[in-house]
């Protein structure tokens, strides 16, 4: 039996049918300069004696741990796919990448390593590939993508919503000069974390591709680059283009899309 450890707070919300349990807990790493915190949403249904797949939900520019269940009917989502979903904290504004220019701003590794490895000690997980998914939004879509290509044997469902997935054409804002460097003094930083410029590392590695992006959002562009990347590499994967924004209402409704086609990916692959 795994022991939960550290939690900080853990209450009961009852919506509906639903009554899944939101637990806050902390999560250390020599990899970052703080320790910091993530929501943890466990089914209804958990219990000592299953194990769940686990999804980890990425927030965007200038969120935190708490944003998507802030703005968000994701919890839901555990009780109706009897999964357990992790929100860990991205810290603002370091894109999910390990910096080559800003001290301990690893949160590609800090994620994709070390919370990982806490929710399993932790949580009662199907602790394997093919059970666990990672996704996010805007900055945290880029980043499930960064952070799933650089651990390929520990993601085998990807997501992403309205995510940014070529971070220089927007290299002026939001802070990604200081954890990507000067453009003009290292071009390389960007272009060798650009998606479309590392995709071709999913060959032969069967992993499932979601990507959903809104035909009025700013990052609509990146995203329909990568959807014809991943057809010339021949990589299949579900793209859809709606009606909608860079806004909590076209998340919301993105993420129900994506739970419901991680779950189909889980339960095909036991």
């Amino acid at each position: 039996m795994k022991k939960l450890a550290i939690v900080i707070s853990t209450f009961l919300i009852t919506h509906a049918a639903h009554a899944f349990t939101i637990d806050t807990v902390e999560i250390a790493s020599k990899h970052t300069l703080e320790t910091h915190k993530a929501t943890v949403i466990l089914p209804n249904s958990y219990s000592q004696n299953e194990d769940y797949p686990v999804v980890y939900v990425l927030h965007g520019w200038s969120g935190d741990y708490k944003v998507w269940n802030e703005n968000t009917s994701i919890a839901k989502q555990a009780d109706i796919h009897d999964v357990i979903i992790v929100l860990p904290e991205g810290n603002y504004d370091k894109w999910y990448i390990d910096s080559p220019v800003k001290k301990q701003s690893n949160y590609q590794t800090y994620i994709g390593k070390d919370v990982v490895a806490y929710i399993d000690k932790n949580f009662r997980t199907k602790a394997e590939k093919n059970q666990r998914a990672i996704t996010g939004l805007s900055m945290g879509g880029y980043g499930a993508f960064n952070i799933a290509l650089n651990n390929l044997d520990t993601f085998g469902n990807i997501g992403s919503i309205s995510g940014g997935f070529e971070p220089k054409d927007f290299r002026y804002t939001w802070g990604l000069e200081e954890v990507f460097g000067d453009y003009d003094k290292h071009p390389e930083n960007w272009d060798n974390r650009a998606i479309k410029n590392i995709a071709h590392k999913l060959i032969f590695k069967d992993i499932n591709i979601t990507i959903d992006c809104g035909i009025d959002d700013f990052f609509i562009n990146s995203n329909r680059e990568l959807h014809d990347k991943l057809q010339q590499l021949e990589l299949d994967h579900d793209y859809t283009e709606r009606p909608g924004g860079h806004t909590w209402v076209y998340w919301d409704n993105a993420i129900q899309y994506q739970m419901l086609f991680f779950k189909n990916k889980f339960n095909t692959q036991k």
